[in-house]
């Protein structure tokens, strides 16, 4: 709806202005009035203009191609530039001309009421197309459109100027007119380099004055961004493209990462329609980064994963130990250098103060293979699990119990019964004390794994 708007009214100035040439030519020979005629020489020039605006309206308005990734929103800014461009040409000519006028020993110009009338005419029909260029320029971004309503309000004070000359015509001073002309030369000139500077600016990706300010403002807006590092901003036609760079948490995982970006897209599109941001977000260190947050951060960067990560004071100096895992495949020494690599990097962003041990487990493959076990052997590990769990006297009860022989050896998993207030601490210490009576009782474990469950839940998964 929007297009049809633009293109209707840029229609409707193209008729207008061919109107209004006629007009101002036919009285301007009839009168010998330079006034007139450089007026209709301006209004011969604002058909062509208006001709271009529509053909760029209609080009502009044509959605983004894989040639023209950002759209054909610049057409406008070149025909605004064409504009520009006859704007200073036919001032050149009606100064050349008033000038002629002046040095001239007779000068012979009728004022008549004729040419009155369509000076008049002409005023009125500026401001009405001046006003509707305008108020479609505004709904819909275009700057063909407002370069055409600048356009047509500047030739409203020329026409102006033309009555005036006129006017000294019909007071007895016939130069009066070509005085008048220069008048209109100097409105030409000064519509033409305000049109100008503003397209110059368009085609140069100049930015809007204060959007890139007012786009950092709502994007810092957003709860969960530390700071808007970098906006840059160029418009074609009414769309301004932006690139809004981002910092956040960098202990952020991707997901969060991912969801602030949208926010700002989403608040910049509801409160500034007119830009099409792209948003990249980078991380940062915030102050209130924790020590153990650190450490997770520098190993995930390196591919690395680590738990059990603990801080101490030892000495008074801090003391950090967590386990690292590196892959089974390798020897110790290539797994001490990955270990040594990372405590390095902890020093340099810690500070050297800080001592950190780290434990090697290793890092097993994912997908394995086996069988179930053969003779007596099952039933040896159920009653092994079930020993265990009596003697600890925290668990209430097993089930789930499940066994597998493979390559590196027995694996058993089975789930326990707490209380339901048991602390998460207590749990894992009798878990932990569960597989070690298990591996000291059947001979081959190579992997425990406990789950814990509240005695609540348990009941009901047992029931299923």
């Amino acid at each position: 709806m929007s297009t049809d708007r633009k293109q209707s009214v840029a229609l409707s100035s193209v008729f207008a202005s061919a109107v209004m040439t006629v007009m101002k030519l036919v009285v301007g020979l009839m009168t010998g009035s330079l006034g007139v005629l450089s007026e209709a020489a301006h209004s011969l020039l604002d058909m062509g203009a208006a001709i271009l605006t529509w053909f760029a309206v209609r080009i502009g308005d044509q959605p983004a191609d894989e040639r023209h990734p950002y759209g054909h929103g610049k057409v406008e800014s070149v025909s605004a530039l064409i504009e520009t461009g006859l704007l200073f040409i036919t001032a050149a000519w009606i100064i050349k001309e008033a000038i002629g006028r002046l040095t001239a020993e007779t000068v012979e110009v009728e004022s008549s009421w004729w040419s009155v009338a369509v000076i008049v005419v002409s005023i009125l029909i500026d401001i009405g197309r001046s006003r509707a260029l305008s108020k479609v320029a505004k709904e819909t971004g275009s700057q063909a459109l407002e370069a055409d309503a600048l356009h047509f309000s500047s030739d409203i004070l020329s026409s102006s100027a033309v009555l005036v000359g006129l006017g000294l015509v019909w007071l007895g001073w016939p130069k009066g007119d070509a005085v008048a002309a220069l008048g209109v030369a100097c409105f030409v000139i000064l519509a033409g380099w305000r049109l100008g500077t503003r397209t110059i600016d368009v085609l140069v990706d100049a930015a809007p004055q204060g959007i890139a300010e007012r786009i950092e403002e709502v994007a810092a807006s957003v709860s969960g961004i530390a700071r808007v590092e970098l906006v840059r901003a160029r418009p074609a036609g009414p769309i301004v493209f932006a690139e809004v760079v981002i910092k956040v948490g960098r202990t952020l995982h991707l997901g969060q990462v991912e969801a602030l970006r949208r926010a700002v897209i989403t608040r910049l599109a509801a409160e500034l329609p007119e830009v099409q941001p792209v948003v990249i977000a980078e991380p940062l260190t915030l102050d209130d980064e924790s020590i153990a947050e650190t450490v997770r951060v520098l190993a995930a960067a390196r591919g690395l994963s680590v738990h059990n990560v603990g801080v101490a004071a030892v000495g008074g100096h801090p003391h950090l130990s967590f386990d690292i895992e590196v892959d089974e495949t390798l020897t110790i020494v290539a797994a001490h250098a990955v270990a040594t690599e990372l405590e390095a990097a902890l020093t340099a962003e810690l500070s050297a103060e800080v001592t950190i041990d780290t434990h090697m487990d290793p890092r097993r493959a994912t997908v394995f293979s086996g069988a179930p076990p053969t003779g007596d052997r099952l039933a040896e590990v159920g009653k092994a699990v079930a020993r265990a769990a009596a003697e600890d006297g925290l668990v209430e009860s097993v089930h789930h119990l499940e066994a597998q022989e493979r390559e590196d050896g027995l694996y058993v998993s089975f789930h326990c019964l707490f209380p339901d207030l048991t602390p998460i601490g207590l749990v894992h210490q009798a878990t932990v004390r569960l597989e070690h009576r298990l591996r000291d009782s059947v001979h081959g474990v190579s992997r425990v794994v406990v789950h814990a469950e509240p005695v609540s839940d348990g009941i009901e998964a047992m029931q299923a």
